[in-house]
């Protein structure tokens, strides 16, 4: 397997350095914005909603400076025939004018274009940024491929494996999300191949899980860790215990209990039978690129040290002690501007110096028990409709899980 930043992958439009590549007053696709905030174009952000709304949830990451300013400052500064509202002063162009629906940031750009300053609408405003799901080739090698799709509003990742050939050509889907259970459908039928399983490495508390969907749309098995059951589980699903392996062409999925973040999590271990190829793990919420999944969201604040403790024991006998070579790819991003290359995944020689990880168990326990940011958004909800103990519809499952996801320690 190569390293991500070898991979060739889908190029973002061009633009020029320190421009957003569109006139003054035009819009930028959230695709393009989330491709150029990924690749480090630096940007300021103009949020012309209400300041609740964006205090709850709002585009940030390193090299973007996000302020707030209401849209009627802007509507009563033309009416006293001001050009427009006064900016903050740290806002420097070019800057990317935000709303919910991309309807009151369109008004905006244009008045702030009139008054000569480089200023594009984000099309479709906080809908479209939800709605935007990136897929980039993680691998390619030979007839095997994996590609990473990236949620730059929440840092999901989930991942493809299509493997085999001919008749014999198959995929797996990691960590799905239902919002998207049309695009790995459609990803794996134009790979021609089969979808036989659609896995989570654990019960979710960040966004509503899509095995079913997928099931359902392709008849593949809805696999989820044995150790859902112990959590509640109530749907039909194939279980997968440490050990256990799946079969995707002619790749092995190999399953690796992982406890920590969640008493359940287990990670997926690709590999074949080819000595030039390095493994892959999917690491679901065990470990990031920057940091360690956070212990609470499964049993609260009196079970965070126990998982904790696990936890440590999951990263420094078990991943850690996988070759060095292996690619760990995670279940989520903290920064959008945290891609290697394209994509998001790192050797795990490249994770071993965390500062978390050169902690002894003690101090590892305390910091990860304590460094807590707020939890996800209606995790509770989330997790108990992603164990089928309760239902929400396509709106309702896709409103839920807006925000940033918080699965991290801070």
């Amino acid at each position: 397997m190569t390293d991500p930043s070898s991979v060739d992958a889908d190029a973002p439009d061009p633009v020029e350095s320190g421009s957003l590549g569109g006139d003054p007053g035009g819009e930028v696709a959230a695709t393009t914005l989330a491709r150029l905030l990924r690749d480090g174009e630096r940007v300021s952000v103009l949020d012309v909603r209400d300041r609740p709304e964006f205090e709850a949830w709002h585009l940030d990451g390193r090299g973007v400076t996000a302020r707030q300013v209401p849209h009627v400052q802007f509507v009563a500064a033309g009416a006293r025939g001001e050009p427009t509202a006064p900016l903050p002063d740290d806002l420097s162009e070019p800057i990317v004018v935000v709303c919910g629906h991309g309807e009151a940031s369109a008004d905006t750009a244009t008045r702030l274009a009139a008054a000569g300053v480089d200023a594009v609408n984000l099309a479709g405003g906080m809908d479209a940024w939800a709605e935007t799901y990136l897929a980039e080739p993680l691998v390619r090698r030979g007839d095997l491929t994996v590609l990473q799709y990236q949620r730059p509003s929440s840092g999901c990742l989930a991942y493809l494996v299509v493997a085999g050939e001919g008749d014999d050509r198959e995929a797996l889907v990691v960590d799905p999300l239902r919002a998207f259970a049309d695009r790995y459908v459609a990803d794996a039928a134009e790979y021609g191949a089969t979808l036989r399983y659609a896995v989570d490495t654990h019960v979710h508390a960040d966004h509503v899980s899509g095995v079913r969907a997928v099931r359902e749309a392709t008849g593949a098995e809805a696999v989820l860790p044995a150790g859902a059951t112990d959590r509640g589980l109530d749907f039909e699903a194939t279980l997968l215990a440490d050990g256990d392996a799946l079969s995707v062409g002619d790749a092995t999925v190999s399953a690796l209990h992982a406890p920590g973040h969640t008493s359940e999590l287990t990670c997926l271990r690709l590999h074949r039978e080819d000595p030039a190829a390095a493994d892959m793990l999917f690491t679901g919420d065990a470990l990031f690129l920057r940091s360690v999944g956070r212990p609470d969201l499964e049993a609260g604040d009196d079970g965070a040290r126990e998982l904790a403790t696990a936890a440590y024991d999951t990263l420094h006998d078990r991943l850690f002690a996988l070759p060095e070579d292996t690619l760990a790819a995670p279940g989520h991003f903290a920064d959008i501007a945290d891609a290697r290359g394209h994509a998001y995944a790192a050797p795990l020689s490249a994770l071993a110096d965390l500062d978390v990880l050169a902690l002894d168990r003690e101090a590892f326990v305390d910091r990860v028990a304590s460094s807590l940011p707020p939890r996800p958004a209606n995790f509770e909800r989330i997790v108990a409709t992603n164990l089928g103990l309760e239902t929400m519809d396509d709106a309702e499952a896709f409103e839920a899980e807006l925000g940033p996801n918080n699965c991290a320690i801070g």
